[in-house]
């Protein structure tokens, strides 16, 4: 008897030959997807799946610009518009060098299903360059994000695709980007999210991604009568979710203990306190420093050349850095140390070894489009703010941040109950982000 998720993945490889992240990402929705659409006949006939996998339009083009010392240089610039039923294209622009074709096209397929779990009228995209911020001066950036934005005005606008930041994009790149635009469009419109608060941008965008995150462990935690108060957790990474799902960690009584860069990480028995955490922030943010300085200052474990702290035993696990950054033998150390959470602040941290021991072993385990949902969530909360020419209190965006997020773990629930009472969030995000986008496509045509 024939595969069908095996039919369908021969036939998206043969199509996207070499983009192994993008075919990783896809196998992972269609192995959720493929029982509950050969139920449904009308997503499979109108070839829903098939659609939703091939962008609605590539964008690709050439970006010349000129360093500090007079020298051309040229990068290569990315928009993959991937779906547009539920609302305009939103997702992040990311500048490093490892982006490619098929990085991108993972990471917009994914958004497309986050966008539409976050309840908001938000349609997927993704984009950036192969451009490298680090060790460039301002106005090499500013040179850089000019020429980049001369290109991409073409394609983007507050109706149409709204992106945003991500690796290697924070204000400083937001504000050129931005700059940029308005000097070509001759408007100030809501083009891009993740502006700084005196032109245009909303407060907690910056925590959300981590703030969400661990406003999903909770929420997973709930199903089972716990919390995180009292609660070992281990974070991976050191940036910006990396730092606010320990804030938060923090502030609901968990103990974080870990943390990390692609030099090493840093094990912290005592645990990272507010002044502990408030020092990492200058070190990242300001000084642009390495995490062994941690250890130095307060005299903890430091691990060079390990990535990764998932050999240290804990509770929680937060991993908050990058795509597979959690093995299948690292699935097998956190469980086997007595981890029994597992909540997604990067985008697809866990391989699908990691993942399917997570689920074998029936832990609460929060993917990605679920968990970290809350940064483009509150993207879309600055694009309403902006429409609307208003700006909310900090308390209102956490507020509804935080609603949002116990929708989407509803959703996921809904979705993702099995017989015996068990919560697959992978087939219920799945599922639930898949639903909300197929039935748009299907009242909208063979568009």
């Amino acid at each position: 008897m024939s595969n069908p998720v095996e039919e369908f993945m021969a036939k998206i490889i043969a199509k996207n030959p070499g983009e192994i992240e993008f075919h990783q990402a896809v196998k992972e929705v269609a192995e959720s997807l493929m029982p509950f659409i050969l139920d449904n006949p009308k997503y499979r006939s109108a070839k829903i799946l098939e659609r939703m996998a091939e962008p609605e339009r590539i964008i690709i083009f050439r970006v010349p610009w000129v360093d500090d010392k007079g020298e051309i240089q040229i990068n290569k610039g990315y928009r993959i518009e991937m779906n547009s039923a539920i609302g305009p294209y939103k997702g992040g622009l990311r500048f490093h060098p490892t982006v490619n074709l098929g990085i991108l096209k993972f990471l917009a397929f994914e958004q497309v299903l986050k966008n539409s779990l976050t309840t908001l009228p938000m349609g997927g995209g993704k984009g950036g360059s192969d451009f490298d911020p680090k060790e460039k001066s301002d106005n090499e950036v500013m040179r850089f994000c000019q020429s980049f934005m001369s290109e991409l005005f073409r394609h983007v606008g507050a109706d149409t695709d709204v992106p945003a930041g991500d690796i290697g994009v924070g204000g400083r790149e937001i504000g050129f980007l931005f700059g940029q635009y308005k000097r070509l469009r001759n408007e100030f419109t809501g083009v891009l999210t993740g502006k700084g608060l005196e032109w245009g941008g909303s407060l907690i965008r910056l925590e959300a991604t981590g703030y969400g995150q661990v406003y999903f462990a909770e929420e997973m935690l709930n199903t089972r009568g716990d919390s995180l108060k009292g609660k070992i957790c281990s974070v991976s990474g050191s940036g910006n979710v990396a730092q606010f799902a320990t804030e938060k960690a923090i502030q609901m009584g968990a103990k974080v203990v870990t943390l990390s860069d692609s030099n090493g990480y840093i094990h912290d028995p005592d645990g990272i306190n507010e002044e502990k955490l408030a020092f990492v922030k200058n070190l990242k943010n300001v000084r642009r420093g390495r995490i062994r300085e941690y250890a130095e200052k307060y005299g903890c474990t430091y691990v060079e050349g390990k990535a990764t702290p998932w050999d240290v035993p804990c509770q929680v696990a937060l991993p908050s850095a990058t795509q597979n950054e959690i093995s299948g033998s690292d699935a097998e150390t956190l469980v086997k140390n007595g981890c029994f959470v597992v909540s997604e602040g990067a985008n697809m941290p866990s391989t699908p070894d990691a993942v399917n021991i997570f689920l074998r072993h029936k832990i609460l385990f929060g993917p990605g489009k679920a968990a970290n949902a809350g940064g483009v969530a509150t993207s879309g909360l600055e694009m309403t703010q902006n429409s609307m020419r208003l700006s909310w209190s900090r308390e209102e965006v956490d507020n509804r941040l935080h609603r949002i997020m116990k929708e989407i773990h509803a959703t996921c629930v809904k979705y993702g109950t099995h017989k015996d009472g068990f919560i697959n969030y992978v087939d219920g995000a799945n599922i639930g982000g898949f639903v909300k986008v197929a039935e748009a496509m299907l009242a909208q045509g063979v568009v």
